[in-house]
């Protein structure tokens, strides 16, 4: 039986987190570039919705149509050329603007993306209805998920390497003054 995973923040708001919000506002501007919008959210927390999806319905004593059964479900976005995208949002107000009636799901951005290449989608769409739209899509979600799967280095043309801190220089003596002779 599937079940509820706990948030990653019992403390979220929902609010967009300052810097994503800042990061994309500039990516709309144009003053910033999709690395520094990837930069920001990389690390963050997004919203994945979940809708209900009716799944069986009767008609009830006064002839009205009504719910039976309905199960919870990710939506995802299709495109025109039949490419499938899952959506996340940087907050409640993002998720909201598209459908009010979603409930958000807390994921790292490494999560999302994990879950769209498992899902073999194509993209991730963060916040479709605005206020400002982001994709990501191609070799940058393949990394990000990898990165999350802990597979970077089984990408094609990707080499890993770990960066150990130097070694301390040995220590020396410090004289917080001189003495002249």
């Amino acid at each position: 039986m599937p079940t509820i995973p706990q948030p990653l923040d019992p403390d979220d708001d929902g609010s967009a987190a300052p810097g994503v919000a800042a990061a994309l506002a500039a990516y709309a501007d144009g003053t910033a570039g999709p690395a520094e919008v990837l930069g920001a959210l990389t690390g963050t927390r997004l919203l994945v919705p979940v809708v209900a999806l009716l799944t069986s319905s009767e008609v009830g004593e006064h002839g009205v149509r009504q719910e039976k059964e309905s199960e919870m479900a990710l939506p995802k976005l299709v495109g025109k050329d039949g490419r499938e995208a899952v959506l996340a949002f940087t907050g409640t107000r993002a998720l909201t603007l598209w459908r009010p009636d979603a409930r958000p799901i807390q994921a790292s951005t490494l999560q999302v993306c994990r879950a769209a290449v498992g899902e073999q989608a194509a993209a991730v769409v963060v916040d479709v209805a605005g206020p400002v739209t982001f994709v990501i899509e191609g070799e940058v979600l393949q990394a990000l998920a990898a990165v999350e799967s802990g597979t970077l280095g089984t990408l094609p043309g990707v080499t890993v390497a770990r960066v150990e801190p130097a070694p301390a220089p040995p220590a020396r003596r410090r004289r917080w003054f001189s003495r002249k002779p």
